[in-house]
Order: C-alpha cells, then structure tokens, then sequence
C-alpha cells in the first residue's frame, strides 16, 4: 500500500484516523497527513480523532482526544489522570487486563521476529496474582515542585502534576499521604514497602522515616538491602523470576555459573544452594551496596563470590557451565553477549525487563552457535507497557 504524501503538520493540529498496531513503548501507529505517529491512549483499530504534541523529523507523537469507534476490549480507565495531558506512568489504563497482556504476548513475540528473526509463535503472558492490576507497586518516587509540593510527572515532561492518589501504589504506601504533605527544598520523594510490611520515605538522601534497611524475603531466604537500592516492585515478581531461572537452567551440583548484573545476589542464592559446595556462582555487581548486601546475606553459602565490577569491564572466565543474566533495561550489549557465548556455557538463562533490546541480544546469541529453547513473559507491571522477559538459550542441537 502506497502512504499519501506528508503534508504539513504541527503541534495542536487535531487529525481523525484509523489507529494501527499497537507497538513496543505503549502506543499505536498511525499516519495522520502522510506522518508515521506514535499515538497514546489509543488501541488498534479505533476510528480516533487524534492531537500532535511533538513533530521531528522522521516521525510524530500524538493523544487520542475522541473516540469515534471504540475497541471492545476499550474500559473506562481507573484512575481520571491516566489521560491526555495527564500522568506518564501507566500507557494500558483505558485496555481491559486480560487485553493488556495479550497485547504485551504479540509486542514481544514481534520483537523477537523483527530483531532476531524468531518466531515463538503466541504468547501467554502470565499474571503475578493480580485480578485488578492496582496495589501492586512497593516502590513510589515523587518529583517535587519549586513550591514544595509532590505530585508524578506528565507524559514525556518534567512538570510535576498534583496527583494525589497512585492506584498502582500499595496501599502501605498510600496511607502515607505524601501529596498532602509540604517538601520544601526537597527534589524527590521516594517510598519503598519491604516483607514485613514496613515503609521507609527518604527526601533526596535523608532518610525521614523506617528503616534505612529493607527486609526483603524470597522462599526461605532473607536480604537486608538499602531502602532505596535495587529490587522488583511487584511484590510477587522476586519469587516468580527465580522459579523460572531455576527451572530454565536446572543447575546441577559442582557445577561453575555467572550471574551477570547480580545485584544483592537474589539469582544466586539458589544458584548456590543447587551447585553445592563443589560447585561456584560468580555474581558480578557494580552497585556497591547491593554487593555488600549480598554478600551479607549469602555468607552461609561460600560457594557465592561477588566481584564487584561492572560486566563490561570485568573478563569472563573461558569455561562456565551456566550463564544468568539481568541486564538494565538498555540490554547488555554485542560485548557481553559475544564473551557469553565464547564461554560455551551449557544453558544461558536471560531476565529482561526491555522486549526490544533483548531481542537485539538474542541475536548476538542465534549467530554464535544458540538457540532459543524456551521463553516466557510475565506481567509484572500491569497498567504499564512494561514487562519481564525469561528465555533459555542452549547451543544449537542440543536441547
């Protein structure tokens, strides 16, 4: 099909269109004037009147202002801020939550199709024990005005708006009432819900009140990490990656593993608890805390050894028998992923928290010699765009 010609279009400009798929980032495509636009607030197959809020050069952004025909998997959304000109936080409000995650099945089914050339055929992605997709966030940071007041950011914008009350936010958190309260030369607020249901806020670096350690507790083990460090908001998602991990890599005792961007060692705990004391777990961190905090917590298991250096820099062995992988959100790179493979691991088991860029990473793995054996996605942020990737590489003949 040949695209109408662009015609001239600008910020405000108001265009009705038929949306398209729904794409990585939480938005539609749509070509309104011959323009490729990435469109919020929409779903595929809408007969919408859109409104541009950015125009470059090779594509736009744009709201859905009305709807004229409406999806019917379209809800009315919670939360009155999950809207134009409203919060950046949630991209899947105004889509029924079983849609949500059907959605998020075929974005990372296309991701890896588009970026690596696999086709996993449909995707189920599985929910963390959320019927409602609200109260599940243990983790807020409010931004805070030159007046003193927190609120959440706009959509791809650094106004702060007063929004009161976060409905993903855990009700713990909630009760704190933190819009209500004044944050004079203050620049963030951040809250953070441990195991035991204690709230430690923390203005800027100053810590207000709680604990300036967090209790965080995972089948039978415990971690005491900073309050404000690293670990999965879902209060459900801990558990569930390690279940994966274990079952995808099956680690065997004596056997040698890498966990690469281990944080406060929650993979490798029980990657050291399966490989025995015969067996080794090397957890590379580059967050010094985390380190410390793990290495607190898995002083029970000497088999664990943190290296606290950033992966990229830090020379893997030649030889390991399994590979974990955590990477941020950027992916871990051709770097990584070439030294990974180079270390002919067995099993590599790869946790992602951005569908793209671990499909850029697949690929890397497909042309040294792997194949994707399994793969699955879970739900652990719903209302959001966001989701969490778990695939298991092995070489190719081997199963």
């Amino acid at each position: 099909m040949t695209r109408a010609p662009k015609e001239r279009i600008e910020v405000d400009d108001e265009v009705r269109v038929i949306l398209g798929a729904m794409v990585h980032g939480g938005h539609c495509i749509a070509h309104p004037l011959g323009h490729t636009a990435f469109v919020r607030h929409g779903l595929p197959g809408e007969d919408v009147t859109l409104r541009i809020t950015e125009v470059r050069s090779k594509f736009v952004r744009a709201d859905v202002i009305e709807v004229h025909q409406a999806s019917q998997f379209r809800i009315e959304a919670p939360c009155n801020w999950a809207r134009p000109n409203g919060c950046g936080g949630c991209d899947y409000q105004h889509i029924d939550l079983t849609h949500q995650r059907e959605l998020k099945g075929v974005i990372a089914r296309e991701s890896l199709q588009r970026q690596a050339g696999i086709d996993v055929g449909p995707i189920t992605v599985l929910d963390l024990g959320d019927d409602r997709g609200l109260g599940w966030r243990t983790r807020m940071r409010w931004s805070v005005d030159g007046s003193g007041n927190a609120g959440l950011l706009g959509a791809r914008s650094h106004g702060v708006l007063p929004i009161d009350t976060c409905l993903l936010a855990s009700p713990e958190i909630t009760s704190l009432q933190i819009t209500d309260q004044d944050w004079p030369d203050v620049q963030s607020v951040q809250a953070t819900l441990d195991s035991l249901s204690e709230v430690s806020v923390w203005a800027d670096r100053d810590l207000v009140s709680g604990s300036r350690k967090s209790v965080q507790n995972v089948r039978h083990r415990t971690w005491q990490i900073e309050s404000t460090g690293f670990w999965q908001v879902h209060p459900n998602a801990a558990a569930s990656i390690v279940d994966h991990v274990l079952d995808f890599g099956a680690p065997k005792a004596g056997e040698d593993w890498l966990d690469l961007y281990a944080g406060a060692g929650l993979i490798s705990a029980f990657l050291g608890e399966a490989v025995g004391q015969n067996g080794n777990v090397t957890a590379v961190e580059s967050y010094r805390s985390a380190v410390r905090d793990g290495r607190r917590a898995l002083r029970d298991l000497p088999q664990v050894k943190f290296i606290d250096s950033d992966v990229e820099q830090w020379p893997l062995p030649s030889v390991v028998d399994g590979v974990v992988l955590d990477p941020p959100r950027r992916g871990a790179g051709v770097q990584v992923m070439e030294s990974v493979a180079l270390a002919k691991p067995r099993v590599i088991v790869y946790v992602a928290c951005d569908p793209v860029a671990f499909a850029r990473d697949a690929a890397f793995l497909l042309a040294a010699g792997y194949e994707l054996a399994r793969f699955v996605v879970l739900d652990a942020f719903p209302m959001t765009q966001h989701m969490e990737c778990i695939a298991k590489f092995t070489p190719i003949g081997v199963r």
